[in-house]
């Protein structure tokens, strides 16, 4: 009898629990709401040591403290990174920082000690219909009600995660290859995790978080592995009845087989020449995937879909360039960041890369990457060395005033579109007559599975 009263109290306070996350915050907070801030004021009526925890996190922040391989602790972050998507932050920040997890980062004098600039709303809506203005440095658009969508608060989905993470570099599938909206509800064939007639997982079933630290780094705003994750943290170091696939994951990351290419669905960009921006081009032309092949404001591109990765032997650190740094224009591409490691290192494995080229400018006298106003500068005067001039202002750097072009690339670490295992890579992928790996590149002098 006693068991039974357990048992049914048990029964009457998950249904009772799951009920009142069912209603959301709907007896909690009362709106209405004029603005993200006064929402925020309210969550922090009960969330005083969540606000804390998130203003710890480099989704605030933008930055951290890290070691940079050669160069010692460095703060670096989407704050100060520089690349060859849309270049940097300063000077463009009500653009760049729709994307962050706040509210009115518009200059150099945003407030990061101030918990009423959190938005909450971006990373736990669960009504789906929150969404921020382009251009209007993290504010929601006019049109959300923001009464509603704060009472149906829930926890993080794939749809909060992909409104940033999907549209990085300026829109859809551009920047990582593979992190775009085809994930939003992908078949299983896309991706065995997230794949709607699969496991169906979300973002947080692999990026485990706690006091809002969400583990996982990408080599764009990163130098060595420190809040990352790894497949053997649910799949064990040998998940494999192949004794032979087990030995291969000793000096093989889990991606290199089990996604063997990405840019599936959807095409990303791999190209981008900001040198023929300012043109005024009727009908500009589009691929065969219905992309640009040139904007106005910011060039020229190309495009690639199904795109067979780079092999390259990592072991978690990056070459990374530092803004304000020199670079030497006689030697192109200029590296924004280099994956480091050799088959002679023990912690290094041979993983797939995107390769994103380009080619932007620099100071031809000093020798230093440019920062260029472009939001509000550029693309409204279309005066390069005006835009230059303003942009290496707000960040803080020197200029000539004299500028050239310089080709650069950039390496992206390949980690999502995980294939079911019958579509993984097999034997004669690598070591076939037609294999895909580049031997010699990874310092072997021919196939190491050939014998001589």
């Amino acid at each position: 009898m006693k068991r039974k009263m357990i048992w049914c109290f048990a029964v009457a306070f998950v249904v009772s629990a799951g009920w009142a996350f069912a209603q959301g915050h709907a007896d909690r907070v009362k709106g209405p709401f004029k603005s993200g801030p006064e929402v925020t004021k309210a969550c922090l009526g009960c969330h005083e040591k969540e606000a804390k925890d998130v203003m710890k996190t480099v989704h605030w922040t933008w930055s951290a403290r890290q070691e940079v391989p050669g160069k010692g602790i460095q703060d670096l972050g989407k704050k100060n990174a520089i690349n060859n998507f849309c270049i940097a932050l300063p000077s463009n920040w009500p653009r760049c920082t729709s994307c962050h997890a706040g509210y009115g980062w518009k200059d150099a004098s945003f407030d990061f000690s101030s918990a009423a600039n959190i938005d909450c709303l971006v990373c736990h809506d669960a009504t789906g219909t929150y969404k921020k203005i382009p251009t209007g440095a993290g504010a929601p658009d006019e049109k959300v009600d923001l009464e509603k969508v704060a009472q149906g608060v829930g926890k993080t989905s794939r749809r909060t995660c992909g409104s940033c993470h999907f549209f990085g570099g300026g829109g859809d599938h551009i920047k990582h290859g593979d992190l775009d909206s085809s994930l939003g509800a992908p078949p299983r064939v896309m991706d065995v995790h997230m794949g709607t007639d699969g496991k169906n997982m979300t973002c947080s079933a692999c990026h485990k978080t706690r006091d809002h630290v969400i583990p996982g780094q990408a080599l764009s705003v990163s130098a060595t592995r420190s809040t990352t994750l790894d497949c053997a943290d649910c799949h064990t170091a040998t998940p494999h009845k192949n004794a032979a696939y087990n030995k291969h994951g000793e000096k093989v990351a889990c991606q290199t087989c089990h996604i063997p290419t990405f840019a599936r669905t959807l095409p990303t960009k791999v190209w981008w020449d900001w040198s023929t921006a300012g043109k005024d081009v009727k009908d500009p032309p589009k691929d065969q995937w219905g992309q640009p092949l040139y904007d106005k404001m910011k060039g020229d591109f190309k495009w690639a879909k199904d795109v067979v990765p780079i092999y390259m032997w990592f072991n978690g650190s990056v070459e990374r360039h530092l803004l304000g740094e020199k670079i030497d224009p006689s030697k192109q591409p200029v590296h924004h960041n280099y994956p480091l490691g050799k088959k002679s290192e023990k912690n290094a494995k041979i993983w797939p890369f995107k390769v994103m080229k380009g080619k932007q400018m620099y100071d031809s006298v000093n020798n230093t990457f440019v920062v260029p106003h472009l939001f509000g500068g550029y693309w409204k005067h279309w005066d390069w060395n005006q835009a230059m001039a303003d942009g290496m202002k707000a960040a803080g750097l020197p200029y000539s005033g004299k500028y050239a072009w310089v080709e650069t690339d950039m390496y992206w670490k390949i980690t999502h579109m995980v294939v079911p295992k019958a579509q993984a890579l097999k034997c004669n992928d690598c070591h076939g007559a037609k294999g895909r790996m580049d031997w010699k590149a990874l310092g072997y002098g021919s196939d190491p599975q050939k014998k001589s």
